[in-house]
Protein backbone atom coordinates (compact mmCIF):
# COMPACT_ATOMS: atom_id res chain seq x y z
CA UNK A 1 0.00 0.00 0.00
CA UNK A 2 1.28 3.55 -0.63
CA UNK A 3 0.54 4.72 2.88
CA UNK A 4 0.99 3.47 6.47
CA UNK A 5 -1.69 3.12 9.13
CA UNK A 6 0.44 4.81 11.81
CA UNK A 7 2.31 8.09 11.85
CA UNK A 8 5.07 6.52 13.94
CA UNK A 9 8.25 5.28 12.24
CA UNK A 10 8.01 1.59 11.43
CA UNK A 11 11.13 0.95 13.52
CA UNK A 12 9.28 1.89 16.72
CA UNK A 13 6.25 -0.30 16.14
CA UNK A 14 5.85 -3.08 18.72
CA UNK A 15 3.82 -6.25 18.82
CA UNK A 16 1.20 -6.18 21.58
CA UNK A 17 1.72 -8.41 24.61
CA UNK A 18 -1.12 -10.95 24.43
CA UNK A 19 -0.63 -12.38 27.91
CA UNK A 20 -3.70 -12.04 30.22
CA UNK A 21 -1.98 -9.72 32.74
CA UNK A 22 0.15 -7.76 30.35
CA UNK A 23 -1.97 -4.60 30.55
CA UNK A 24 -5.27 -3.33 31.92
CA UNK A 25 -8.40 -3.44 29.79
CA UNK A 26 -8.51 -0.53 27.41
CA UNK A 27 -4.72 -0.04 27.51
CA UNK A 28 -2.63 0.35 24.37
CA UNK A 29 0.74 -1.21 23.73
CA UNK A 30 2.36 1.68 25.62
CA UNK A 31 -0.10 1.99 28.47
CA UNK A 32 -3.73 2.90 29.25
CA UNK A 33 -5.68 4.58 26.38
CA UNK A 34 -8.14 7.41 26.71
CA UNK A 35 -11.76 7.17 25.45
CA UNK A 36 -10.77 9.30 22.45
CA UNK A 37 -7.85 7.03 21.63
CA UNK A 38 -10.08 3.96 21.92
CA UNK A 39 -12.67 5.48 19.54
CA UNK A 40 -9.93 6.52 17.14
CA UNK A 41 -8.45 3.05 17.27
CA UNK A 42 -11.82 1.49 16.46
CA UNK A 43 -12.47 3.89 13.60
CA UNK A 44 -9.05 3.50 12.02
CA UNK A 45 -9.64 0.14 10.26
CA UNK A 46 -12.92 1.48 8.85
CA UNK A 47 -11.18 4.59 7.53
CA UNK A 48 -8.40 2.50 6.03
CA UNK A 49 -10.90 0.19 4.29
CA UNK A 50 -12.86 3.17 3.02
CA UNK A 51 -9.69 4.77 1.68
CA UNK A 52 -8.68 1.49 0.01
CA UNK A 53 -12.11 1.14 -1.58
CA UNK A 54 -12.00 4.73 -2.78
CA UNK A 55 -8.54 4.24 -4.25
CA UNK A 56 -9.62 1.06 -6.03
CA UNK A 57 -12.72 2.75 -7.40
CA UNK A 58 -10.68 5.69 -8.59
CA UNK A 59 -8.29 3.36 -10.37
CA UNK A 60 -11.15 1.52 -12.06
CA UNK A 61 -12.85 4.77 -12.98
CA UNK A 62 -9.66 6.07 -14.55
CA UNK A 63 -9.27 2.94 -16.71
CA UNK A 64 -12.98 2.56 -17.61
CA UNK A 65 -13.74 2.39 -21.32
CA UNK A 66 -17.25 2.25 -22.79
CA UNK A 67 -18.19 -1.27 -23.83
CA UNK A 68 -18.83 -0.37 -27.47
CA UNK A 69 -15.43 1.33 -27.83
CA UNK A 70 -13.73 -1.60 -26.13
CA UNK A 71 -15.32 -4.09 -28.54
CA UNK A 72 -14.47 -1.93 -31.56
CA UNK A 73 -10.85 -1.63 -30.37
CA UNK A 74 -10.55 -5.40 -29.90
CA UNK A 75 -12.07 -5.98 -33.33
CA UNK A 76 -9.52 -3.70 -35.01
CA UNK A 77 -6.59 -5.18 -33.06
CA UNK A 78 -7.66 -8.68 -34.08
CA UNK A 79 -7.83 -7.48 -37.70
CA UNK A 80 -4.23 -6.27 -37.45
CA UNK A 81 -3.27 -9.79 -36.28
CA UNK A 82 -5.50 -11.35 -38.98
CA UNK A 83 -7.20 -13.28 -36.21
CA UNK A 84 -10.51 -13.73 -38.02
CA UNK A 85 -11.84 -16.13 -35.41
CA UNK A 86 -11.50 -13.47 -32.70
CA UNK A 87 -13.08 -10.91 -35.02
CA UNK A 88 -16.04 -13.19 -35.68
CA UNK A 89 -16.68 -13.63 -31.96
CA UNK A 90 -16.99 -9.84 -31.66
CA UNK A 91 -19.74 -9.59 -34.30
CA UNK A 92 -23.29 -8.72 -33.29
CA UNK A 93 -25.77 -11.53 -32.69
CA UNK A 94 -27.72 -10.56 -35.81
CA UNK A 95 -24.58 -10.54 -37.98
CA UNK A 96 -23.50 -13.98 -36.73
CA UNK A 97 -26.96 -15.24 -37.68
CA UNK A 98 -26.54 -13.92 -41.23
CA UNK A 99 -22.85 -14.73 -41.80
CA UNK A 100 -21.08 -18.03 -41.20
CA UNK A 101 -17.52 -18.09 -39.79
CA UNK A 102 -16.44 -19.68 -43.05
CA UNK A 103 -17.93 -16.91 -45.20
CA UNK A 104 -16.52 -14.24 -42.89
CA UNK A 105 -12.97 -15.64 -43.02
CA UNK A 106 -13.11 -16.22 -46.77
CA UNK A 107 -14.16 -12.62 -47.38
CA UNK A 108 -11.01 -11.34 -45.64
CA UNK A 109 -8.73 -14.01 -47.13
CA UNK A 110 -9.88 -13.36 -50.67
CA UNK A 111 -9.60 -9.60 -50.31
CA UNK A 112 -6.10 -9.96 -48.86
CA UNK A 113 -5.01 -12.39 -51.60
CA UNK A 114 -6.43 -10.26 -54.41
CA UNK A 115 -4.84 -7.07 -53.10
CA UNK A 116 -1.60 -8.86 -52.07
CA UNK A 117 -1.92 -7.49 -48.52
CA UNK A 118 1.15 -7.94 -46.32
CA UNK A 119 0.01 -6.05 -43.23
CA UNK A 120 -2.89 -4.08 -41.78
CA UNK A 121 -2.33 -1.10 -39.51
CA UNK A 122 -5.14 0.82 -37.84
CA UNK A 123 -5.11 4.29 -36.34
CA UNK A 124 -7.05 5.74 -33.45
CA UNK A 125 -10.79 5.13 -33.19
CA UNK A 126 -12.99 8.18 -33.54
CA UNK A 127 -16.54 8.31 -32.18
CA UNK A 128 -18.92 9.05 -35.07
CA UNK A 129 -22.18 8.84 -33.13
CA UNK A 130 -23.97 6.50 -30.74
CA UNK A 131 -22.54 3.05 -31.30
CA UNK A 132 -20.64 4.18 -34.41
CA UNK A 133 -16.91 4.58 -34.86
CA UNK A 134 -14.51 5.42 -37.65
CA UNK A 135 -10.94 4.16 -37.83
CA UNK A 136 -8.23 5.03 -40.37
CA UNK A 137 -6.75 1.84 -41.85
CA UNK A 138 -3.59 1.34 -43.93
CA UNK A 139 -3.06 -1.88 -45.87
CA UNK A 140 0.48 -2.44 -47.11
CA UNK A 141 0.47 -4.53 -50.29
CA UNK A 142 3.21 -6.14 -52.38
CA UNK A 143 1.83 -5.06 -55.74
CA UNK A 144 -0.25 -1.93 -55.20
CA UNK A 145 1.64 -0.03 -52.52
CA UNK A 146 -0.38 1.39 -49.63
CA UNK A 147 -4.17 1.26 -49.59
CA UNK A 148 -5.59 3.69 -47.06
CA UNK A 149 -9.02 4.82 -46.06
CA UNK A 150 -11.48 5.14 -43.23
CA UNK A 151 -13.50 2.10 -42.18
CA UNK A 152 -16.79 2.66 -40.35
CA UNK A 153 -17.80 0.30 -37.56
CA UNK A 154 -21.32 0.13 -36.15
CA UNK A 155 -22.02 -1.56 -32.81
CA UNK A 156 -25.30 -3.19 -31.84
CA UNK A 157 -26.23 -4.81 -28.51
CA UNK A 158 -29.54 -6.38 -29.58
CA UNK A 159 -29.78 -10.07 -28.66
CA UNK A 160 -26.66 -10.03 -26.48
CA UNK A 161 -25.37 -8.73 -23.17
CA UNK A 162 -22.49 -6.96 -24.92
CA UNK A 163 -22.45 -4.85 -28.08
CA UNK A 164 -21.15 -6.49 -31.25
CA UNK A 165 -19.90 -5.25 -34.60
CA UNK A 166 -22.49 -5.01 -37.37
CA UNK A 167 -20.33 -6.26 -40.24
CA UNK A 168 -20.65 -5.50 -43.94
CA UNK A 169 -18.60 -7.18 -46.65
CA UNK A 170 -17.11 -3.93 -47.97
CA UNK A 171 -15.26 -3.51 -44.65
CA UNK A 172 -12.63 -6.13 -45.57
CA UNK A 173 -10.35 -3.47 -47.07
CA UNK A 174 -10.10 0.32 -46.77
CA UNK A 175 -11.43 2.18 -49.76
CA UNK A 176 -14.14 -0.30 -50.79
CA UNK A 177 -17.65 1.01 -51.39
CA UNK A 178 -20.83 -0.20 -49.77
CA UNK A 179 -22.52 -2.12 -52.58
CA UNK A 180 -22.28 -2.06 -56.36
CA UNK A 181 -24.11 0.16 -58.84
CA UNK A 182 -26.64 -1.95 -60.71
CA UNK A 183 -28.11 0.84 -62.83
CA UNK A 184 -27.69 4.62 -62.80
CA UNK A 185 -28.56 7.71 -64.83
CA UNK A 186 -31.12 8.09 -67.60
CA UNK A 187 -29.35 5.44 -69.66
CA UNK A 188 -29.26 2.99 -66.72
CA UNK A 189 -25.56 2.26 -67.16
CA UNK A 190 -23.62 -0.17 -64.97
CA UNK A 191 -20.26 -1.92 -64.70
CA UNK A 192 -22.05 -5.24 -64.15
CA UNK A 193 -22.81 -5.70 -67.85
CA UNK A 194 -25.69 -8.00 -68.88
CA UNK A 195 -26.20 -9.05 -65.26
CA UNK A 196 -27.34 -5.51 -64.43
CA UNK A 197 -30.22 -5.74 -66.90
CA UNK A 198 -31.28 -9.10 -65.45
CA UNK A 199 -31.39 -7.65 -61.95
CA UNK A 200 -32.67 -4.16 -62.65
CA UNK A 201 -35.22 -5.00 -65.34
CA UNK A 202 -36.11 -2.62 -68.13
CA UNK A 203 -37.87 0.70 -68.67
CA UNK A 204 -40.11 1.91 -71.47
CA UNK A 205 -43.24 3.91 -72.36
CA UNK A 206 -46.25 3.64 -70.08
CA UNK A 207 -48.24 0.50 -71.01
CA UNK A 208 -51.62 1.35 -72.47
CA UNK A 209 -53.45 -0.61 -69.76
CA UNK A 210 -51.80 1.54 -67.05
CA UNK A 211 -52.16 4.99 -68.65
CA UNK A 212 -54.95 6.08 -66.30
CA UNK A 213 -53.16 4.92 -63.15
CA UNK A 214 -49.97 6.77 -64.04
CA UNK A 215 -51.93 9.90 -64.99
CA UNK A 216 -53.48 9.92 -61.52
CA UNK A 217 -49.97 9.76 -60.06
CA UNK A 218 -48.99 12.88 -62.03
CA UNK A 219 -46.90 11.22 -64.74
CA UNK A 220 -46.87 13.00 -68.13
CA UNK A 221 -48.08 10.83 -71.04
CA UNK A 222 -44.60 10.53 -72.55
CA UNK A 223 -42.92 9.41 -69.31
CA UNK A 224 -40.62 6.39 -69.26
CA UNK A 225 -41.47 3.93 -66.47
CA UNK A 226 -40.19 0.67 -65.04
CA UNK A 227 -41.68 -2.33 -66.82
CA UNK A 228 -39.93 -5.28 -65.20
CA UNK A 229 -37.65 -6.21 -62.30
CA UNK A 230 -36.43 -3.66 -59.79
CA UNK A 231 -37.32 -0.82 -62.16
CA UNK A 232 -40.97 -1.81 -61.83
CA UNK A 233 -40.78 -2.62 -58.12
CA UNK A 234 -39.28 0.76 -57.20
CA UNK A 235 -40.79 2.90 -59.97
CA UNK A 236 -42.25 5.55 -57.67
CA UNK A 237 -39.08 5.70 -55.55
CA UNK A 238 -36.93 6.18 -58.64
CA UNK A 239 -39.20 8.59 -60.51
CA UNK A 240 -38.40 11.66 -58.43
CA UNK A 241 -40.68 14.70 -58.77
CA UNK A 242 -41.84 16.00 -62.12
CA UNK A 243 -41.53 19.70 -62.85
CA UNK A 244 -43.58 22.02 -65.00
CA UNK A 245 -45.13 25.44 -65.52
CA UNK A 246 -48.81 26.28 -64.99
CA UNK A 247 -50.07 29.03 -67.33
CA UNK A 248 -53.26 31.10 -67.25
CA UNK A 249 -53.22 32.69 -70.67
CA UNK A 250 -49.98 34.62 -70.76
CA UNK A 251 -49.58 34.60 -67.02
CA UNK A 252 -47.53 32.01 -65.13
CA UNK A 253 -49.45 30.84 -62.09
CA UNK A 254 -46.88 28.41 -60.78
CA UNK A 255 -43.60 26.79 -61.69
CA UNK A 256 -41.86 23.79 -60.17
CA UNK A 257 -38.48 22.32 -60.89
CA UNK A 258 -38.03 18.57 -61.38
CA UNK A 259 -36.21 16.86 -58.58
CA UNK A 260 -34.15 13.74 -59.01
CA UNK A 261 -34.88 10.81 -56.70
CA UNK A 262 -32.30 9.44 -54.33
CA UNK A 263 -30.63 6.05 -54.80
CA UNK A 264 -32.38 2.84 -53.84
CA UNK A 265 -30.35 0.16 -52.08
CA UNK A 266 -31.56 -3.27 -53.07
CA UNK A 267 -31.01 -6.49 -51.17
CA UNK A 268 -30.03 -8.31 -54.38
CA UNK A 269 -26.44 -9.56 -54.14
CA UNK A 270 -24.81 -9.45 -57.61
CA UNK A 271 -22.42 -12.28 -56.74
CA UNK A 272 -25.27 -14.59 -55.69
CA UNK A 273 -27.37 -13.48 -58.67
CA UNK A 274 -24.47 -14.30 -61.00
CA UNK A 275 -24.02 -17.70 -59.37
CA UNK A 276 -27.74 -18.46 -59.75
CA UNK A 277 -27.74 -17.44 -63.42
CA UNK A 278 -24.62 -19.51 -64.09
CA UNK A 279 -26.13 -22.56 -62.35
CA UNK A 280 -29.24 -22.36 -64.55
CA UNK A 281 -26.86 -22.68 -67.49
CA UNK A 282 -29.39 -21.43 -70.01
CA UNK A 283 -32.12 -23.86 -68.96
CA UNK A 284 -35.70 -22.66 -68.63
CA UNK A 285 -36.22 -22.29 -64.92
CA UNK A 286 -35.77 -20.02 -61.93
CA UNK A 287 -33.81 -19.60 -58.73
CA UNK A 288 -34.88 -17.54 -55.71
CA UNK A 289 -32.61 -16.87 -52.74
CA UNK A 290 -33.74 -15.29 -49.45
CA UNK A 291 -32.34 -14.37 -46.07
CA UNK A 292 -34.72 -16.28 -43.72
CA UNK A 293 -34.56 -13.91 -40.75
CA UNK A 294 -35.39 -10.71 -42.66
CA UNK A 295 -36.96 -11.88 -45.92
CA UNK A 296 -34.35 -9.91 -47.90
CA UNK A 297 -34.19 -11.23 -51.47
CA UNK A 298 -30.60 -12.02 -52.44
CA UNK A 299 -31.23 -13.33 -55.96
CA UNK A 300 -34.07 -13.79 -58.47
CA UNK A 301 -32.76 -15.52 -61.57
CA UNK A 302 -34.74 -16.72 -64.58
CA UNK A 303 -38.47 -17.23 -63.91
CA UNK A 304 -37.98 -17.04 -60.15
CA UNK A 305 -41.30 -15.24 -59.66
CA UNK A 306 -43.01 -14.94 -63.01
CA UNK A 307 -44.23 -18.36 -64.19
CA UNK A 308 -45.99 -20.54 -61.56
CA UNK A 309 -45.66 -24.31 -61.94
CA UNK A 310 -46.96 -27.34 -59.98
CA UNK A 311 -44.51 -27.63 -57.05
CA UNK A 312 -44.53 -31.41 -56.71
CA UNK A 313 -43.13 -32.93 -53.57
CA UNK A 314 -41.60 -29.73 -52.18
CA UNK A 315 -45.20 -29.01 -51.16
CA UNK A 316 -44.94 -31.98 -48.77
CA UNK A 317 -43.23 -29.55 -46.38
CA UNK A 318 -46.60 -27.81 -45.97
CA UNK A 319 -48.54 -31.09 -45.82
CA UNK A 320 -46.24 -32.39 -43.10
CA UNK A 321 -46.42 -29.15 -41.09
CA UNK A 322 -50.23 -29.06 -41.39
CA UNK A 323 -50.59 -32.71 -40.31
CA UNK A 324 -48.28 -32.22 -37.30
CA UNK A 325 -50.06 -29.02 -36.26
CA UNK A 326 -53.45 -30.77 -36.53
CA UNK A 327 -52.21 -33.70 -34.46
CA UNK A 328 -53.18 -36.35 -37.00
CA UNK A 329 -49.61 -37.69 -37.16
CA UNK A 330 -46.76 -38.01 -34.66
CA UNK A 331 -43.08 -37.43 -35.48
CA UNK A 332 -42.18 -41.03 -34.58
CA UNK A 333 -45.15 -42.66 -36.28
CA UNK A 334 -44.52 -45.52 -38.73
CA UNK A 335 -46.28 -46.52 -41.95
CA UNK A 336 -46.46 -49.66 -44.06
CA UNK A 337 -43.86 -50.09 -46.79
CA UNK A 338 -45.71 -50.19 -50.13
CA UNK A 339 -45.48 -49.07 -53.76
CA UNK A 340 -48.80 -47.21 -53.97
CA UNK A 341 -51.77 -45.93 -52.01
CA UNK A 342 -55.41 -46.28 -53.01
CA UNK A 343 -57.59 -43.18 -52.77
CA UNK A 344 -61.17 -43.00 -54.07
CA UNK A 345 -60.61 -46.38 -55.69
CA UNK A 346 -57.56 -45.23 -57.68
CA UNK A 347 -53.95 -46.28 -57.07
CA UNK A 348 -51.51 -43.40 -56.63
CA UNK A 349 -47.98 -44.74 -57.14
CA UNK A 350 -44.62 -43.76 -55.73
CA UNK A 351 -42.00 -42.45 -58.16
CA UNK A 352 -40.72 -45.28 -60.38
CA UNK A 353 -43.01 -47.67 -58.51
CA UNK A 354 -40.60 -47.77 -55.57
CA UNK A 355 -41.62 -49.32 -52.26
CA UNK A 356 -41.24 -46.92 -49.32
CA UNK A 357 -42.67 -46.22 -45.91
CA UNK A 358 -41.37 -46.97 -42.42
CA UNK A 359 -40.91 -44.03 -40.09
CA UNK A 360 -42.41 -40.64 -40.94
CA UNK A 361 -38.88 -39.23 -41.25
CA UNK A 362 -37.86 -41.99 -43.67
CA UNK A 363 -41.02 -41.51 -45.74
CA UNK A 364 -40.31 -37.78 -46.00
CA UNK A 365 -36.67 -38.38 -46.94
CA UNK A 366 -37.78 -40.82 -49.67
CA UNK A 367 -40.60 -38.46 -50.77
CA UNK A 368 -43.07 -41.28 -50.37
CA UNK A 369 -46.41 -40.59 -52.11
CA UNK A 370 -47.99 -43.70 -50.60
CA UNK A 371 -47.60 -42.07 -47.16
CA UNK A 372 -48.21 -38.39 -47.89
CA UNK A 373 -51.20 -38.66 -50.22
CA UNK A 374 -53.30 -40.54 -47.60
CA UNK A 375 -51.94 -38.19 -44.94
CA UNK A 376 -53.27 -35.25 -46.98
CA UNK A 377 -56.64 -36.98 -47.39
CA UNK A 378 -56.79 -37.50 -43.60
CA UNK A 379 -55.93 -33.84 -43.07
CA UNK A 380 -58.76 -32.90 -45.40
CA UNK A 381 -59.16 -30.15 -47.95
CA UNK A 382 -60.12 -27.44 -45.45
CA UNK A 383 -57.12 -27.91 -43.17
CA UNK A 384 -54.74 -28.47 -46.09
CA UNK A 385 -55.79 -25.20 -47.71
CA UNK A 386 -55.53 -23.39 -44.37
CA UNK A 387 -51.98 -24.73 -43.89
CA UNK A 388 -50.98 -23.58 -47.39
CA UNK A 389 -52.43 -20.13 -46.79
CA UNK A 390 -50.51 -19.80 -43.52
CA UNK A 391 -47.40 -20.35 -45.65
CA UNK A 392 -48.48 -17.51 -47.94
CA UNK A 393 -50.46 -19.22 -50.71
CA UNK A 394 -53.31 -17.21 -52.26
CA UNK A 395 -51.73 -13.98 -50.98
CA UNK A 396 -49.59 -11.52 -53.00
CA UNK A 397 -45.89 -11.40 -52.24
CA UNK A 398 -45.53 -7.65 -52.41
CA UNK A 399 -43.11 -8.08 -55.32
CA UNK A 400 -44.37 -6.29 -58.43
CA UNK A 401 -45.27 -8.76 -61.16
CA UNK A 402 -45.11 -11.79 -58.86
CA UNK A 403 -48.27 -13.93 -59.03
CA UNK A 404 -49.18 -15.53 -55.71
CA UNK A 405 -48.77 -19.24 -55.22
CA UNK A 406 -52.28 -20.62 -55.59
CA UNK A 407 -54.31 -23.46 -54.14
CA UNK A 408 -58.04 -23.94 -54.91
CA UNK A 409 -60.65 -23.31 -52.25
CA UNK A 410 -61.37 -26.37 -50.15
CA UNK A 411 -64.83 -26.84 -51.69
CA UNK A 412 -63.31 -26.84 -55.18
CA UNK A 413 -60.62 -29.48 -54.67
CA UNK A 414 -62.78 -32.59 -54.82
CA UNK A 415 -62.61 -36.11 -53.40
CA UNK A 416 -59.87 -37.88 -51.40
CA UNK A 417 -57.87 -38.58 -54.56
CA UNK A 418 -57.88 -34.88 -55.45
CA UNK A 419 -56.94 -33.88 -51.89
CA UNK A 420 -54.19 -36.51 -51.81
CA UNK A 421 -52.85 -35.32 -55.17
CA UNK A 422 -52.83 -31.75 -53.90
CA UNK A 423 -51.02 -32.84 -50.73
CA UNK A 424 -48.11 -34.16 -52.82
CA UNK A 425 -47.94 -30.96 -54.88
CA UNK A 426 -50.04 -31.89 -57.90
CA UNK A 427 -53.66 -31.20 -58.86
CA UNK A 428 -54.46 -27.53 -59.51
CA UNK A 429 -51.69 -26.29 -57.22
CA UNK A 430 -49.21 -23.72 -58.59
CA UNK A 431 -46.18 -21.97 -57.14
CA UNK A 432 -43.06 -20.01 -58.03
CA UNK A 433 -39.52 -20.53 -56.70
CA UNK A 434 -39.92 -17.27 -54.76
CA UNK A 435 -42.98 -18.64 -52.93
CA UNK A 436 -41.29 -21.98 -52.18
CA UNK A 437 -38.16 -20.20 -50.96
CA UNK A 438 -40.44 -18.41 -48.49
CA UNK A 439 -41.80 -21.79 -47.35
CA UNK A 440 -38.29 -23.15 -46.75
CA UNK A 441 -37.31 -19.91 -45.01
CA UNK A 442 -40.33 -20.17 -42.68
CA UNK A 443 -39.17 -23.61 -41.52
CA UNK A 444 -35.65 -22.25 -41.12
CA UNK A 445 -37.06 -19.30 -39.15
CA UNK A 446 -38.75 -21.44 -36.45
CA UNK A 447 -42.09 -21.43 -38.25
CA UNK A 448 -42.33 -17.68 -38.79
CA UNK A 449 -43.08 -16.58 -42.35
CA UNK A 450 -41.33 -13.36 -43.38
CA UNK A 451 -42.58 -11.73 -46.57
CA UNK A 452 -39.86 -10.99 -49.13
CA UNK A 453 -38.38 -7.52 -49.46
CA UNK A 454 -36.08 -6.14 -52.12
CA UNK A 455 -34.89 -3.23 -49.95
CA UNK A 456 -31.60 -3.83 -48.25
CA UNK A 457 -31.60 -3.52 -44.47
CA UNK A 458 -35.37 -3.92 -44.11
CA UNK A 459 -37.47 -6.78 -42.76
CA UNK A 460 -40.61 -8.09 -44.44
CA UNK A 461 -43.98 -8.48 -42.78
CA UNK A 462 -44.05 -11.37 -40.31
CA UNK A 463 -46.73 -13.96 -39.59
CA UNK A 464 -46.91 -17.41 -37.98
CA UNK A 465 -46.93 -20.27 -40.53
CA UNK A 466 -46.48 -23.13 -38.08
CA UNK A 467 -45.46 -23.70 -34.48
CA UNK A 468 -41.78 -23.64 -33.47
CA UNK A 469 -42.08 -27.27 -32.35
CA UNK A 470 -43.45 -28.36 -35.73
CA UNK A 471 -40.82 -26.31 -37.57
CA UNK A 472 -38.11 -28.07 -35.55
CA UNK A 473 -39.43 -31.48 -36.62
CA UNK A 474 -39.69 -30.50 -40.29
CA UNK A 475 -36.21 -28.97 -40.14
CA UNK A 476 -34.82 -32.25 -38.78
CA UNK A 477 -36.60 -34.23 -41.49
CA UNK A 478 -35.30 -31.86 -44.20
CA UNK A 479 -31.80 -32.39 -42.92
CA UNK A 480 -32.30 -36.13 -43.39
CA UNK A 481 -33.40 -35.58 -47.02
CA UNK A 482 -29.94 -34.22 -47.83
CA UNK A 483 -28.00 -36.48 -45.52
CA UNK A 484 -29.46 -39.81 -46.66
CA UNK A 485 -32.48 -39.17 -48.87
CA UNK A 486 -33.37 -37.88 -52.32
CA UNK A 487 -31.48 -34.58 -51.88
CA UNK A 488 -27.95 -35.93 -51.41
CA UNK A 489 -26.70 -33.99 -54.46
CA UNK A 490 -27.17 -30.73 -52.51
CA UNK A 491 -24.72 -31.70 -49.75
CA UNK A 492 -21.85 -29.30 -49.03
CA UNK A 493 -18.65 -30.29 -47.22
CA UNK A 494 -18.52 -28.77 -43.76
CA UNK A 495 -22.04 -27.29 -44.00
CA UNK A 496 -25.24 -28.93 -42.76
CA UNK A 497 -27.81 -28.44 -45.53
CA UNK A 498 -31.54 -29.10 -45.06
CA UNK A 499 -33.70 -29.54 -48.16
CA UNK A 500 -36.56 -31.19 -50.03
CA UNK A 501 -36.80 -32.50 -53.57
CA UNK A 502 -39.79 -32.20 -55.86
CA UNK A 503 -40.66 -33.80 -59.19
CA UNK A 504 -43.93 -32.48 -60.60
CA UNK A 505 -45.72 -34.25 -63.44
CA UNK A 506 -46.88 -31.79 -66.08
CA UNK A 507 -49.49 -33.80 -67.98
CA UNK A 508 -51.17 -36.18 -65.53
CA UNK A 509 -50.90 -37.48 -61.99
CA UNK A 510 -53.10 -40.52 -62.73
CA UNK A 511 -51.35 -43.84 -63.50
CA UNK A 512 -51.20 -44.65 -67.21
CA UNK A 513 -53.53 -47.66 -67.01
CA UNK A 514 -56.32 -45.44 -65.67
CA UNK A 515 -56.13 -42.89 -68.48
CA UNK A 516 -58.77 -43.31 -71.17
CA UNK A 517 -57.54 -41.96 -74.53
CA UNK A 518 -58.66 -42.46 -78.14
CA UNK A 519 -57.03 -45.36 -79.95
CA UNK A 520 -53.73 -44.38 -81.53
CA UNK A 521 -53.03 -41.47 -79.14
CA UNK A 522 -49.29 -41.56 -78.29
CA UNK A 523 -48.52 -42.29 -74.64
CA UNK A 524 -45.58 -40.74 -72.78
CA UNK A 525 -42.46 -42.87 -72.52
CA UNK A 526 -42.04 -43.93 -68.85
CA UNK A 527 -38.30 -43.25 -69.21
CA UNK A 528 -38.85 -39.77 -70.66
CA UNK A 529 -38.12 -37.22 -67.92
CA UNK A 530 -39.06 -34.13 -69.92
CA UNK A 531 -42.64 -34.51 -68.70
CA UNK A 532 -41.64 -33.40 -65.21
CA UNK A 533 -40.55 -30.20 -63.51
CA UNK A 534 -37.56 -30.55 -61.21
CA UNK A 535 -37.67 -28.71 -57.87
CA UNK A 536 -35.41 -28.35 -54.88
CA UNK A 537 -35.73 -26.11 -51.82
CA UNK A 538 -33.13 -25.81 -49.08
CA UNK A 539 -31.63 -23.72 -46.31
CA UNK A 540 -28.22 -23.70 -44.67
CA UNK A 541 -26.54 -24.01 -42.27
CA UNK A 542 -29.31 -26.18 -40.85
CA UNK A 543 -28.69 -25.22 -37.20
CA UNK A 544 -28.40 -21.45 -37.82
CA UNK A 545 -29.93 -20.83 -41.24
CA UNK A 546 -28.56 -17.83 -43.11
CA UNK A 547 -29.84 -18.45 -46.61
CA UNK A 548 -32.85 -20.21 -48.17
CA UNK A 549 -33.02 -21.19 -51.83
CA UNK A 550 -35.61 -22.63 -54.22
CA UNK A 551 -34.78 -24.02 -57.66
CA UNK A 552 -37.18 -24.86 -60.50
CA UNK A 553 -36.12 -26.42 -63.82
CA UNK A 554 -39.07 -26.78 -66.18
CA UNK A 555 -39.27 -30.11 -67.99
CA UNK A 556 -35.89 -31.20 -66.63
CA UNK A 557 -36.61 -34.48 -64.85
CA UNK A 558 -36.21 -35.37 -61.18
CA UNK A 559 -35.53 -32.72 -58.56
CA UNK A 560 -32.84 -34.69 -56.76
CA UNK A 561 -30.89 -35.24 -59.97
CA UNK A 562 -31.06 -31.85 -61.70
CA UNK A 563 -32.36 -29.18 -59.32
CA UNK A 564 -30.41 -30.19 -56.20
CA UNK A 565 -26.98 -29.63 -57.83
CA UNK A 566 -28.12 -26.13 -58.86
CA UNK A 567 -29.12 -25.40 -55.26
CA UNK A 568 -25.76 -26.69 -54.08
CA UNK A 569 -23.87 -24.26 -56.33
CA UNK A 570 -26.03 -21.33 -55.24
CA UNK A 571 -25.75 -22.19 -51.52
CA UNK A 572 -21.99 -22.45 -51.86
CA UNK A 573 -21.80 -18.99 -53.43
CA UNK A 574 -24.17 -17.48 -50.86
CA UNK A 575 -22.24 -18.86 -47.90
CA UNK A 576 -18.78 -17.86 -49.10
Amino acid sequence: MPFNVSDRPMSTARLPDRSPKARPAGAGPHGPRSRRERLTGRALPVVVLALAAFAGGAALGASHEPADRKVATRFVKAWERRDYGAMYELLSAATRTDVTPRRFERAYDRAADTATVESIRAGRLRQAGDGRFEVPVRAETRRFGTLSGTVALELDAAGSDLPGVVWERHEVLPGLRDGQVIAQGPERTSDLGPLAAEIAGRVGPIPEAETERYAELGYPPDAVVGLTGLERQFEQRLAGTFGGTLHAGERVLARTQPRQAGPVRTSIDPDIEAAASAALAGRFGGVAVLRPRTGEVLALAGIAYSAPQPPGSVFKIITLAGALDAGIVKPRQSFPVQTAATLSGVELENAHGEACGGSLAAAFAASCNSVFAPLGADLGARRLVAAAERFGFNEPDGIAGAPPGSIPAAAEIGDDLAVGSTAIGQGRLLSTPLRMAEVAAAIANDGELVRPTLLRGTTGERSRATSPATAAVVRRFMRRVVKQGTGAAAALPGVRVAGKTGTAELRTTVPEEDVVTPEGTPQPDPQDTTDTDAWFVAFAPAARPQVAVAVLLVGQGAGGETAAPVARAVLEAALE
